[in-house]
């Protein structure tokens, strides 16, 4: 094989696989504006009146669900959210918590604790609460629309491959290159 060759196929190969990769990933639950996924439950807590009404996208893990005549509260810990809006769950990145308000009944065995959800409503100011016996001051939004993920969404778009490329020098002068595309 030539060399102009083997500079064409890696030149091919290296284009591909990030296309290859963005294929894999799901698209965005919601239309947002970026602001939308920039504005943190944290941030509400401090000053609520800034982002009163406000629309946002919001991700986390069901701490709990509690029901009420009128609505069901959501207890999320939040964390941030990937280009498909799933929470990026992982140690030391949770940003706090919130409340989601649903105008309806929710079962509290169809969302334990630990699943992954994103939610998409308003900002309805705070909640003063407590986190064990600590005070806490939660986030509220009421909500217009929400997900709960399954394991195997989270996992969607995540690469279970590899790609990699060698350079290789034998005896007798002779040289060689190398593509290779691994599956895990």
């Amino acid at each position: 094989m030539t060399v102009s060759c083997r500079h064409a196929i890696l030149g091919l190969a290296s284009l591909a696989a990030p296309l290859l990769l963005a294929a894999c990933a799901p698209a965005p639950l919601y239309k947002a504006t970026p602001a939308a996924t920039q504005i943190a439950p944290s941030a509400v807590a401090q000053t609520p009146e800034r982002f009163q009404g406000r629309r946002v996208v919001w991700g986390g893990v069901v701490v709990g669900v509690e029901n009420f005549p009128d609505h069901s509260t959501i207890e999320i810990l939040d964390y941030p959210l990937d280009g498909s809006q799933r929470p990026k769950i992982g140690r030391g990145n949770a940003n706090g918590r919130f409340l989601a308000e649903v105008p309806s009944y929710i079962e509290p065995l169809s969302l334990p604790p630990g699943t992954p959800i994103t939610v998409l409503g308003t900002v309805a100011g705070t909640h003063a609460g407590k986190v064990g016996e600590a005070p806490y001051v939660f986030a509220r939004v009421k909500v217009l629309q929400h997900h709960a993920w399954t394991p195997e969404e989270m996992r969607k778009g995540h690469p279970r491959f590899s790609f990699g490329m060698g350079v290789g020098v034998g005896s007798g002068g002779y040289s060689g290159m190398g593509v290779g595309v691994g599956v895990h």
